[in-house]
């Protein structure tokens, strides 16, 4: 599906693209045209490509879900970012980082916008319902300043990403001081793995950004190059957030094993009490239990009183042991 707005400070002019012959007439029309292209079919990518010059190999670049990444030609620039989000998952603390990425081709006075999926990207959809709406400034701008808008927001959605990561951060700190769980040593791995996903996502977005920030690209006019430093800044913020929860993850994980070790070590030392327990009352019933030629060897045996004796002995030495292990916090 391809769809169009011409538009300037004078009025906005929306537009459906059913031919190439459509889509040219966009191109040239007077004002910035923002031309929107979303599951389109192999005969829409094609007019697509041969109308703005775009080679094939960018296209492919976003059908493949490659790193995001900046590269200048000759009549166009052209921008990958990949809008982030969190879905849910089965248990309480699974979650996925689902990236879509989002083409951006900026030229003289149009861009192009290229998403594959075929739900709708909010980011895209939120700075196209603007010009609409005549919102901000994007009207009276050029084309670079509709794709700086486009990538701030997709900037802004990390911002929400990371939030709800630590939120689900938080909650996992709550459970591992509550003990050992499996679901929560599920959820941490799943956060590490969650960050590191994200990560892959932040660090090559930050250097396609910076391409534009510096002025390296000639699509992008000076004035606008404020605005992409002010994009870049945050995403300097972004790397610094997601290392952190990285390290708060690490952090809860080792709490996590510290907890798990101190539970075995509880269990181990009441054992341990127990087993020392019976090993003077194992003893004397040892002795007691072994086979003799006569009872003279024993005189105990004949000792009206020694069963009475011997069960006295052991209580009083079971009673001795547990009050010396309540003096010493054993127990």
């Amino acid at each position: 599906m391809i769809d169009a707005r011409v538009y300037d400070a004078g009025g906005v002019d929306t537009r459906k693209i059913d031919s190439e012959a459509a889509l040219e007439r966009a191109r040239d029309a007077p004002g910035t045209t923002w031309v929107r292209v979303s599951t389109a079919t192999e005969a829409e990518m094609e007019a697509v490509s041969r109308v703005f010059g775009i080679h094939a190999l960018e296209l492919e670049d976003v059908r493949n879900d490659v790193r995001p990444k900046t590269e200048e030609f000759p009549d166009h620039t052209f921008v990958l970012v990949k809008a982030a989000s969190l879905r849910r998952g089965e248990t309480t603390f699974d979650e996925e980082v689902q990236t879509k990425p989002v083409g951006l081709f900026v030229g003289e006075e149009w861009v192009l916008t290229l998403t594959v999926e075929d739900a709708v990207v909010p980011a895209v959809e939120r700075i196209w319902r603007s010009i609409e709406n005549r919102e901000g400034r994007i009207l009276v701008n050029g084309p670079d300043f509709a794709a700086y808008r486009v990538i701030d927001r997709v900037i802004d959605e990390y911002f929400t990403l990371l939030d709800d990561v630590e939120d689900t951060i938080e909650e996992i700190e709550e459970g591992v001081l509550e003990g050992p769980d499996d679901d929560v040593l599920d959820g941490l791995n799943a956060v590490r793995r969650d960050l590191l996903s994200f990560r892959k996502v932040v660090w090559p977005t930050r250097e396609a950004v910076s391409i534009l920030a510096r002025g390296d690209a000639a699509h992008v006019r000076e004035p606008t190059e404020k605005y992409y430093r002010d994009v870049y800044d945050h995403l300097v913020e972004v790397v610094d957030l997601t290392e952190t929860y990285r390290d708060l993850a690490r952090g809860a994980r080792d709490i996590y094993l510290s907890v798990v070790s101190q539970s075995t070590n509880e269990v181990m030392r009441r054992l341990t009490v127990v087993a020392t327990i019976f090993i003077p009352l194992t003893f004397v019933v040892g002795v007691y239990g072994m086979n003799f030629s006569g009872t003279g060897n024993m005189p105990e045996l004949t000792w009206p009183y020694a069963y009475p004796a011997v069960m006295v002995g052991m209580t009083l030495v079971t009673v001795i042991l547990l009050l010396y292990f309540e003096r010493e916090g054993w127990l």
